[in-house]
């Protein structure tokens, strides 16, 4: 290769990292342009104002002057980015707002004179007009990378044929085009590229964005819809002086997968029950809302605790492709006499809480959660209320919440929580037991549903005062 092909070749490399160091200006300016609530009203498809379209001319016409500044003077022409204003106008905002834009630019490069300023001001202005026809063909929408890329380099190629078309004497414009041409076509079609790029990622976060609006909308109204599942008006049974109970359940997303439910069987019998479904989110929920709606059709006073939870489960396992389940302790209470039937489907073990302070935690019941597999026996076991007793059942969401620091809240600290909450209302039980859990996880983000349920037996010492 001759000395002179290289330095031919050099002067090329060197013109397009210049021309490449003025367009990345350009890049970090368009950018912030795309961040503007004008540009975010042509993204959205909507009529830009008469003073919107005005902005946008000064603004990418000041882009394209910045162009012609920062080219390089090549043998009384200029090697430069100036097309890449007008054409971006164009295409964003319509050929109005591109010959405006290339209207600018181009009368600023004839006013610097030259032998290009003829062919290269007529250039910048077909540059915005161009730019325009594609903002109609692509029908408002913002044109693709690949597209863009190849649109503004062949414009380019036009922008060369054009000054060789006019510009006299050949000879001396042949040499100009020869040096520019591949370094003006390759940073313009680049430029235009990252343009696009950025754009295109811009509609892309608008549209997650608008879909994460609307799942969030969703969730909203499934989390409303499965508040309104469980009962929350409290006092639950305001005529029934013989016990209180209270219940909070707190997903830890917009939805979760705990249930609790408590319904009169009879005038003499109450049936409760919590629960904690396998995983998180919408599945978990849905399926609670089927477990909840099988407990309440399956309880009934001929039956057995036990016997519910056999029949809720062998339902549960039907078409079970999911491989969902979940555990769930359920009880009857005798309102005269203070006797509590249960039985328990895996779930943690609730705890009773004596008049004198004294803590004590349930038994263990053989009993898998439900949902897990078919024909599973439960078993059941009695205990007795005596006045002023609470039983107060929660799910592990509470004995499993954790701090910053990775500690779990724990079954021991939650026994010592509860051997102070004797003598005050189920309400009031509820609140202390939960301050403790939200003052040991100080914010963190809880990693799981919180549920608790607490039953106050009074007996028959309120209604025989």
């Amino acid at each position: 290769m001759s000395a002179r092909k290289v330095i031919i070749i050099n002067d090329i490399i060197d013109l397009l990292i210049n021309l490449i160091k003025n367009m990345a200006v350009i890049m970090v300016l368009a950018y912030v342009m795309t961040r503007t609530r004008v540009y975010s009203a042509m993204m959205n498809k909507q009529k830009m104002s008469l003073g919107q379209q005005v902005c946008l001319i000064l603004v990418f016409g000041t882009f394209s002057i910045y162009g012609t500044l920062s080219g390089i003077d090549i043998m009384g022409a200029i090697a430069n980015i100036r097309d890449l204003g007008p054409i971006i106008a164009g295409i964003i905002g319509g050929p109005l707002v591109g010959f405006g834009a290339g209207l600018i630019g181009g009368i600023h490069r004839y006013s610097m004179g030259g032998i290009t300023a003829l062919p290269c001001s007529v250039s910048t202005i077909l540059a915005g007009l161009a730019g325009g026809v594609f903002y109609c063909l692509r029908k408002n929408s913002f044109i693709n990378i690949k597209s863009a890329v190849i649109f503004v380099a062949l414009f380019e190629a036009f922008h060369m044929g054009l000054n060789l078309a006019v510009v006299r004497p050949f000879s001396v414009i042949y040499p100009i085009i020869v040096n520019v041409s591949l370094p003006m076509i390759c940073t313009n079609a680049m430029g235009m590229g990252i343009f696009a790029f950025i754009s295109n990622n811009l509609v892309r976060e608008k549209e997650t964005q608008r879909q994460k609006d609307l799942i969030e909308g969703e969730l909203t109204v499934a989390r409303e819809i499965q508040m309104s599942i469980v009962p929350k008006l409290f006092p639950a049974f305001p005529g029934r002086p013989e016990f209180d109970l209270y219940a909070v359940l707190e997903p830890a997303r917009e939805v979760g997968g705990d249930l609790y439910d408590y319904f009169l069987l009879d005038d003499d019998h109450l049936c409760f029950t919590i629960g904690d479904v396998s995983g998180k989110g919408v599945p978990a929920s849905l399926f609670m809302a089927v477990t909840k709606t099988l407990i309440k059709a399956k309880a009934d006073i001929k039956l057995q605790p036990d016997e519910i939870l056999y029949a809720v489960n062998n339902e549960l396992c039907e078409d079970n492709d999911s491989g969902m389940f979940v555990t769930e302790f359920l009880g009857i209470l005798t309102i005269s006499s203070g006797e509590i039937v249960y039985s328990n489907g895996g779930h943690n073990r609730p705890y009773l809480l004596r008049q004198d302070g004294l803590v004590e935690m349930l038994p263990r019941l053989p009993g898998m959660a439900l949902g897990v597999m078919e024909e599973n026996p439960y078993t059941c076991a009695r205990l007795v209320l005596n006045a002023g007793d609470s039983l107060i059942m929660y799910t592990d969401g509470v004995t499993e919440a954790m701090n910053e620091a990775g500690e779990l809240f724990g079954e021991a600290r939650l026994e010592k929580v509860f051997s102070g909450l004797a003598g005050k209302s189920a309400r009031e039980q509820m609140n202390e037991a939960l301050q403790s859990v939200y003052q040991f996880v100080n914010g963190a983000i809880p990693s799981d549903d919180i549920t608790m349920v607490v039953l106050l037996y009074f007996g028959n010492q309120i209604t025989q005062e």
